[in-house]
């Protein structure tokens, strides 16, 4: 595929989000100054048909579309549901259970049972003689006739791909780089991970599971993004595409699968980074992201317009992946999640999803569990004609018997009252999300704007808000397909971690220099390769630090490559501080990991395009569809209903209020209170 620079405001881009349940698209026009979005549901077996489906229905032709950006679940999905490429492992003799040994923790918090299957089988962990101490000198020099003998019967055992993990590889890479030659000579793919490549971290458990990750899904994503790419030449698209990547940034589609690893927080992660931009615009920029989907609702914090960012990601019990990703936090309940009786005949919601396939009842493809879709249908929150991709339509009390059925026989309820009940339940259990992301960290929630979006978002985050003691909430103009625009909105992005693990008295600032400067070479050398140029490209710079015998890590923001050591202390002190409100003067700090972030910014969109200015009507009475009852505090409120995409500019909405849009509805309780600003965006005052 050819080349492309995103010309100044003149060109055709398009961010796709591949969901659990839907595919959302936004087409955004600058030529024409106009916007389409199309909703289709997800091809679980293959999502190049649900993206191709996407376009289709936007209408435009694929030829005239100047770049593609997207999100992806496949590698999330090939993860947590182990359908994983079999891969074997090469490592340093008498190492070949470290990624099976991991930390002293176990997989329930309670009790002395549990199960942990590792990525790749105890049979497929090969060692070979070679040893590095942890400064990097040669201890055992590597055996290279083992090197091939593990490597011939790796592959007489069906290995597609293959991970090379060393002792101390981040110290001095030297046997992996020797190794991966060696195996280069006789493995029949280019599918070969060495540790300190994706990783350059000094524990070796984290990297050697980030390493494995990264291999058993490498071939997975390398062949979807083969099958998209010619899905999309054949409809005419002869440049290349954009991916998002965990860490808020893009990446060429011709260079993702070799740190495949880096994709599996793709999908979250392009909805954080539409929501710091949106916010950023609207003046609110610190923020706790609220994104409810189909199958999951994930939650982030965005302080001053930059999503917090971890190299500490955890997917799973065992599972880490340590590389820079947007922090996210994720829980199963989103619409589709199934309301059940528990044993003990409590209300439970999630983590079971009826999925895109049966779906919620009120789609009527063959569901026969309530979910969170189906209570707002009872409640009245939603309109069964206003559906997406209904198969066969249901009525309200048809869904509403089910109920009564299923919930409220066992809880003394009919069937309103127990879809009111899942309603509640499913908010609590969002709320505790919430709470992970800030009070667990020491973060007043009431400090941050809730910014809800997903296609079930804006349903729940008024009540969600109140729970919280949440003073607004800001919902942007196209709630159901912000993860579609994030992929729009985001800036190229490479993130480098070296690790130093030294005290601070012991270091040396010209190495601390050095090793920067080399990562923001490194940085500067990907953008180069990138397809589409940057209009700018920033740098920032980080350190990971402790306290000289401490554990973990905090991360200390660094003002520039160029740094004294009194310095660093002061700064690591100044972050222990804001963490833990305790000051440790007398002791020294110790510098683990420099980190360097290279980004190339993208030339930014006009988020006022996504509502037509053009069919908003005159006044909000213009923009009235209906009244009808909606279930408010346990009981029937006479409600109007608006269409949000007619809403004047200038509208003031009071709650209550429903207002409805093709991929989202927005629910304003009794007391709130919305105003919309110039891009579209609905800030709402929350009722005490």
């Amino acid at each position: 595929m050819s080349e492309h620079t995103e010309p100044a405001g003149e060109y055709v881009v398009a961010g796709i989000d591949v969901g659990g349940t839907f595919t959302d698209l936004i087409l955004v026009d600058a030529r024409a100054g106009t916007v389409r979005i199309a909703k289709t549901p997800t091809t679980v077996d293959n999502q190049a048909a649900g993206v191709i489906a996407a376009l289709d229905e936007a209408g435009m032709a694929v030829g005239e579309i100047d770049l593609i950006v997207h999100g992806t679940t496949t590698t999330t999905n090939a993860v947590l549901e182990r359908r994983l490429a079999k891969t074997g492992m090469i490592t340093t003799q008498g190492f070949r259970d470290v990624i099976e040994l991991g930390r002293r923790t176990r997989p329930q918090p309670y009790g002395m049972t549990g199960t942990f299957t590792p990525l790749i089988p105890r049979n497929l962990r090969l060692e070979v003689p070679e040893r590095m101490d942890a400064r990097g000198r040669v201890l055992t020099p590597l055996d290279e006739e083992a090197m091939r003998a593990a490597v011939r019967a790796l592959l007489d055992a069906g290995c597609e791909t293959l991970v090379i993990h060393f002792l101390h590889a981040y110290a001095n890479p030297a046997h992996e780089i020797r190794a991966a030659e060696i195996a280069g000579e006789l493995w029949p793919n280019e599918h070969i991970t060495t540790g300190h490549s994706l990783l350059s971290e000094a524990r070796e458990f984290e990297r050697g599971v980030t390493a494995a990750v990264n291999a058993s899904v490498q071939p997975i994503l390398k062949r979807y993004v083969e099958r998209l790419r010619s899905e999309l030449g054949g409809r005419g698209y002869a440049r290349d595409f954009l991916m998002m990547n965990g860490n808020g940034g893009m990446i060429s589609s011709a260079l993702v699968a070799r740190e495949a690893a880096k994709t599996v927080m793709s999908g979250p992660a392009s909805g954080v980074m539409a929501a710091a931009h949106t916010g950023a615009r609207a003046g609110f920029r610190d923020l706790i992201s609220y994104d409810m989907g189909g199958t999951s609702t994930d939650v982030a914090l965005i302080r001053d317009a930059k999503p917090a960012v971890s190299n500490e990601i955890e997917i799973e019990y065992a599972m880490p992946i340590h590389v820079p990703m947007v922090d996210v936090h994720t829980l199963g309940a989103g619409g589709g999640s199934i309301a059940r009786i528990d044993e003990a005949g409590l209300v439970r919601v999630g983590p079971e999803s009826a999925g895109a396939t049966p779906g919620p009842i009120c789609y009527g493809r063959g569901g026969t569990e309530p979910t969170i879709t189906d209570a707002n249908l009872v409640l009245g929150r939603l309109s069964p004609k206003k559906l997406l991709s209904v198969d066969s339509p249901v009525t309200r009390e048809g869904v509403e018997a089910v109920f009564a059925e299923r919930i409220g026989r066992h809880i003394g309820k009919d069937g309103t009252e127990a879809a009111g009940a899942v309603l509640q339940m499913a908010n609590l259990k969002m709320a505790g999300a919430v709470r992970m992301v800030s009070l667990a960290r020491g973060l007043d929630p009431r400090d941050f704007a809730l910014f809800a979006f997903g296609g079930a978002g804006p349903l729940h985050a008024t009540a969600l808000a109140r729970e919280l003691g949440i003073p607004k909430v800001l919902v942007p103009a196209r709630p159901g397909i912000t993860n579609a625009l994030g992929c729009v909105v985001a800036d190229l992005r490479h993130d480098f971690v070296r690790t130093l693990n030294r005290p601070l008295a012991a270091l040396d600032p010209v190495t601390v220099k050095q090793v920067l400067d080399e990562q923001k070479a490194e940085g500067l050398d990907q953008i180069g390769k990138e397809a589409v140029k940057p209009n700018a490209i920033r740098f920032t710079h980080s350190a990971d630090m402790q306290f000289v015998g401490q554990t973990h890590l905090i991360n200390v923001p660094l003002p520039s490559a160029e740094i004294d050591i009194e310095a660093l202390q002061a700064l690591f002190e100044e972050a222990y501080f804001a963490r833990f409100r305790v000051s440790l003067p007398e002791i020294r700090a110790n510098l683990v990991n420099l980190n360097t972030s290279v980004i190339g910014e993208r030339e930014p969109i006009d988020l006022s395009l996504l509502i037509d200015a053009a069919g908003r009507a005159a006044t909000l009475d213009d923009a009235l569809n209906e009244r009808r009852p909606v279930w408010f505090g346990g009981a029937w409120t006479d409600t109007p209903v608006y269409a949000r995409e007619k809403l004047p500019l200038d509208a003031i909405i009071e709650g209550p209020a429903i207002l409805e849009q093709r991929d989202a509805t927005t629910v304003l309780e009794p007391g709130d209170r919305a105003i919309s600003d110039a891009d579209g965006n609905l800030a709402i005052e929350v009722a005490a």
